[in-house]
């Protein structure tokens, strides 16, 4: 008996002992599952279907080599209004919608300062790298954590976040509230990286090595079409009058003479709504992985980086533009350059990049008009004086209005109370007014978003971009294809499909290789990452992980 309880006791320790070390050895497998370097990247303005119209145009190493091995979310999109760059960019960072994080647009009215402000404009900082006031900026009025942000928390500040991009919030937002850094460029006469002493008191040598260097002015230079313009099938005609061009050059067609365009175009201005500029932010990206020496240990680094010059080139040319083709055509080229980089930098296998978009954009709808497709351009002046003269007619005060922007009317709430009426009642008898103007499609009041749950259609993706504190007190959406803007040249910051539906792909360690049609929303990326990285969500996160992309 005694025999068979020592016998017992040996293959029970045996056993702890077996148990213990497939315990460590999968704590140890664990740790090791974790990517050295998350990349995450925004293409500004990319439309899902450029994946597919320009599909035959890339190369194998650039947007294909992420689907090839990796996962194409096909039916991904924002899940609320408004589609714009500020608010994508949180949005895609914290896991959650402006309702949330409090990003509301890339500038809105402030009904407590009564003013308008900008998304990441901060008086209480100063410029880095620039006399200019172009630096004073910083991510103070976004509310919640991005992933970045909880990253740096779980490895007690020790892995590093650098933010990248042409525009401020492009860098600053992703990047969140802990950054090593973000660094934004600076045209005009400069032409270099800048940043702001919310991360740091002076540039790093690696960018004033960069900014001295001649990479930026390298790029004035002839911009004409990298491949045969014949071979451009996907997109119109490259002479067309919905483009809007250069000033100094009559017709807005290839080639761009961009070193003789740049003196009457804002100097180094001008590479923004190129494709170079996305080869300037590339460079600087490649700078970056260098000079900080990301990915280079066991701790978990992040890299945002976001490419602005596609929506400047969207803008100015329009959706269905040589311009924007050849512009995505070359990006594919800078991203194979860019995963070649990685590749030798961190180790092939050893990084992770998640790749989607801020929003997309419709297209022109001069030209859609002339397809005999329903769409044009809002007629605000006709509208303000006719919405003036029913204010007057009904209310009797002209001081009932304090601001409309973003399709938003903000009302003086001290006004209202001077009427004897509730706040309600003058919501509903503006709704019931705007309602009929053309080409409004929807109106609602800011008390219809309190007292209401959505769960579809617009009304879901106004409630979730409807932040209480910050937004207006009508909201107004209008017809699809029907913007303020001018007749050449696209935009966005609908909830309709031509800027909802955007690109996530995702490749690297943790990503399994596969596509799925089924819908995906913006807020799930950050939650998906944390879960690679098994941190905390984003404070304020909304959005789901994607467990069947990740291995």
């Amino acid at each position: 008996m005694q025999k068979n309880h020592v016998m017992f006791k040996k293959i029970f320790i045996t056993l702890l002992t077996v148990i213990a070390s497939f315990s460590t050895k999968a704590q140890t497998v664990n740790s090791t599952q974790k990517p050295k370097l998350v990349v995450g990247i925004v293409v500004d303005q990319m439309r899902y279907d450029y994946l597919t119209r320009f599909y035959n145009k890339f190369g194998e190493g650039g947007f294909k080599r992420m689907m090839n091995e990796g996962f194409n979310c096909k039916n991904h999109h924002f899940n609320y209004i408004p589609t714009k760059t500020g608010p994508g960019h949180a949005s895609v960072y914290t896991g959650t919608t402006p309702k949330y994080h409090g990003v509301i647009g890339n500038d809105w009215y402030d009904k407590y300062e009564q003013k308008m402000v900008y998304c990441a404009e901060d008086d209480s900082v100063q410029s880095v790298g620039t006399t200019s006031s172009d630096g004073k900026m910083s991510p103070h009025r976004m509310q919640t954590t991005t992933f970045s942000d909880e990253n740096r928390l779980f490895t007690q500040m020790k892995g590093k976040t650098i933010g990248v991009s042409i525009k401020d919030r492009g860098a600053i937002l992703p990047a969140g509230h802990t950054a090593n850094a973000a660094y934004w460029f600076r045209g005009k006469s400069e032409g270099k990286f800048i940043s702001s002493t919310y991360y740091i008191n002076d540039l790093p040598e690696w960018v004033k090595d960069f900014n001295a260097s001649k990479a930026v002015k390298s790029y004035l230079k002839e911009w004409n079409t990298l491949q045969n313009i014949e071979t451009y099938t996907e997109s119109g005609a490259d002479l067309n009058e919905f483009e809007g061009g250069f000033r100094g050059k009559e017709t807005a067609t290839f080639p761009y003479d961009l070193k003789k365009l740049s003196k009457i175009n804002g100097g180094f201005d001008i590479l923004k709504a190129t494709p170079y500029g996305n080869s300037v932010v590339i460079d600087f990206a490649i700078a970056a992985l260098k000079g900080e020496n990301l990915g280079k240990d066991t701790i978990t680094d992040v890299l945002t980086v976001s490419f602005s010059s596609t929506d400047y080139v969207g803008h100015n040319f329009g959706v269905n533009s040589k311009e924007v083709e050849d512009t995505y055509i070359r990006l594919d080229k800078d991203l194979e350059r860019f995963f070649k980089t990685l590749d030798a930098q961190v180790g092939e296998g050893e990084y992770t990049v998640f790749l989607s978009a801020d929003h997309g954009a419709v297209d022109v709808p001069s030209y859609l008009q002339d397809v005999n497709i329903p769409a044009g351009y809002l007629n605000n002046k006709e509208t303000k004086a006719k919405f003036s003269a029913f204010l007057m007619d009904t209310f009797g005060v002209d001081n009932l209005i304090e601001n409309i922007s973003n399709d938003q009317i903000f009302l003086n709430h001290n006004a209202v109370k001077d009427l004897n009426k509730t706040l309600a009642e003058v919501e509903a008898a503006i709704v019931n007014e705007l309602i009929t103007y053309k080409n409004v499609y929807k109106v609602y009041a800011a008390t219809t978003m309190h007292n209401n749950d959505f769960t579809s259609g617009m009304e879901e993706l106004l409630q979730k971009g409807y932040s209480q504190k910050r937004s207006g007190d009508v909201l107004i959406i209008p017809s699809p294809n029907y913007i303020s803007y001018s007749k050449t040249g696209s935009t966005h910051g609908s909830g309709y499909k031509y800027d909802t539906h955007v690109p996530l792909l995702l490749f690297g360690k943790g990503i399994k290789h596969g596509e799925t049609l089924q819908k995906t929303v913006i807020p799930d990326i950050a939650p998906t990452m944390s879960a690679l990285l098994g941190i905390s969500f984003p404070n304020g996160a909304t959005g789901q992980p994607l467990e069947f992309v990740l291995d």
